[in-house]
């Protein structure tokens, strides 16, 4: 295997252009895992740690540009009221060793249907710097993932950041595992709220062969909201409403069964954390916060558990 370790972004390009099939590392928390139960062993290895660039973000008016290598520990640290749904999911990854290494770029790299980053990139509206010898293109995130495990870069392209709009509302983040810590998720959910646009996204994770939005149930909660006046008053959301909102979670979803949880179990689990989190980020908005950070992240793991 050889170990390619280009010192500038020029240089990565140009090796992923002459080798296509190498396989970038940074943190490593996917890729060596991989490699060390022998599911992997590329050609090629090339490694990304020293290009700076990488680990930076910039936080404009409207978005915010987050370099490929960005390890969630910042974004908890740093990213809180940007990125609340993001922040929060960040919570959930690993151990803090593994915070500190693994990025949102590498999460998407990997596109594993149970990717804790993925519901709330979903919900945000984000999309994915990628970028090769011939140039670059954004890649809008609903159209990246192609199937289990695969996604939209054309083999000598890589991720460079990803852009991910500031929150405008409340967003919220739940993830069900088999135990609390340290776990790839049975299922994960995220929801956010636009009020501006009056709009309505929910992304599901690890229910079918790729992270996915609801968006019948947006359509529906929206025009709920809208119907009862709610954006303006503040109201309580009806229990009908918040109960048709989950069970249209569940029917979106396209599980399997298998180790970690079985197929009927995954609809269940969606449709209770569609209601938990519905509830936790309209709380939210009904309280005026810009985000509803604050919630389901009572501990180092954040999240929630609703087995």
């Amino acid at each position: 295997m050889d170990f390619l370790r280009p010192a500038r972004w020029e240089d990565a390009l140009a090796a992923k252009a002459e080798h296509p099939a190498a396989v970038p590392i940074a943190g490593g928390t996917d890729v060596m895992v991989e490699i060390n139960f022998d599911q992997r062993r590329p050609e090629q290895l090339l490694d990304l740690n020293r290009i700076t660039e990488l680990y930076d973000w910039e936080t404009g008016e409207e978005e915010v540009a987050l370099g490929a290598c960005v390890p969630y520990t910042r974004i908890i640290e740093n990213l809180r009221r940007e990125l609340p749904g993001l922040a929060l999911a960040a919570h959930t990854v690993g151990s803090p060793q593994i915070r500190n290494r693994g990025s949102v770029g590498g999460n998407l790299g990997a596109a594993s249907p149970a990717g804790d980053s993925h519901p709330p990139l979903l919900t945000a509206g984000a999309e994915v710097e990628a970028e090769s010898v011939r140039g670059s293109r954004r890649i809008p995130v609903e159209e990246f993932f192609t199937g289990v495990k695969r996604n939209a870069l054309a083999d000598d392209e890589l991720i460079k950041r990803v852009h991910v709009r500031k929150a405008s509302g409340p967003q919220q983040f739940s993830k069900i595992g088999t135990r609390n810590a340290m776990v790839i998720a049975v299922c994960g959910f995220s929801v956010a709220l636009h009020p501006r646009t009056r709009a309505v996204r929910a992304a599901v994770g690890s229910a079918g062969p790729t992270p996915f939005r609801a968006t019948a149930a947006e359509d529906f909660l929206g025009a709920a909201l809208e119907e009862e006046g709610l954006w303006e008053s503040g109201g309580s959301v009806p229990a009908s409403v918040a109960k048709k909102f989950a069970g249209l979670c569940s029917a979106a979803c396209s599980p399997i069964d298998d180790v970690r949880g079985s197929a009927a179990y995954r609809r269940h689990a969606v449709g209770v954390m569609a209601r938990r989190t519905l509830g936790w980020v309209w709380d939210a908005y009904r309280d005026g916060g810009p985000s509803a950070a604050g919630h389901g992240a009572g501990n180092d793991e954040g999240g929630s558990r609703c087995a």
